[in-house]
């Protein structure tokens, strides 16, 4: 059985309650990451903004055991105007050298999922084994329980084999 690690980053807490209810159905630890300089209020979205548009990298805490102690990590991160959000950004360039396999959660209100996997790959030089996504309205209305459990699932599948698995009711890069 793989040894996996879900690292996530949460604006709002919506993407915390993601990565909490996967961890919860595959027993997997949870790690989080933080900002140094916290957003609140309209000034905070207006930063959100201007570091999505500019792909900006803020200082970052990481709070959780070092993902080289695992197989493979799962990035659960909110999606911000169409991007990748700029806290995970920073964190997968400051751990580029560290991270093993990885698979990425994306948590929008509609679209960006397939942009934030494909920054994810560039910055690390190298393919998620797996991505896929959920809308905020899944999470609110509980719908998303089942597509979380396959996902774990497929993650385990993947590490498994060591293959890079897009299965298509999981992946938007699969279309």
């Amino acid at each position: 059985m793989s040894n996996v690690l879900v690292i996530v980053y949460s604006y709002t807490g919506t993407s915390r309650r993601v990565a909490e209810l996967l961890c919860s159905q595959q027993n997997w630890p949870l790690a989080s990451i933080t900002e140094v300089q916290p957003r609140a209020g309209g000034l905070g979205s207006l930063r959100c903004v201007i570091d999505s548009l500019l792909r900006r990298r803020p200082a970052i805490r990481y709070d959780g055991p070092p993902p080289t102690d695992f197989d493979a990590v799962v990035l659960v991160s909110p999606i911000w105007l169409l991007r990748l959000a700029s806290p995970m950004r920073a964190f997968v360039a400051r751990q580029r050298g560290r991270l093993p396999d990885v698979a990425v959660l994306s948590v929008m209100g509609g679209q960006g999922a397939p942009n934030a996997a494909a920054e994810i790959a560039r910055i690390l030089d190298r393919a998620p084994i797996l991505s896929s996504s959920v809308t905020m309205r899944e999470v609110d209305d509980g719908s998303c329980a089942a597509k979380l459990q396959a996902f774990g699932t497929a993650v385990r599948d993947a590490e498994n084999s060591h293959d890079v698995v897009r299965p298509v009711t999981l992946s938007p890069q699969s279309s």
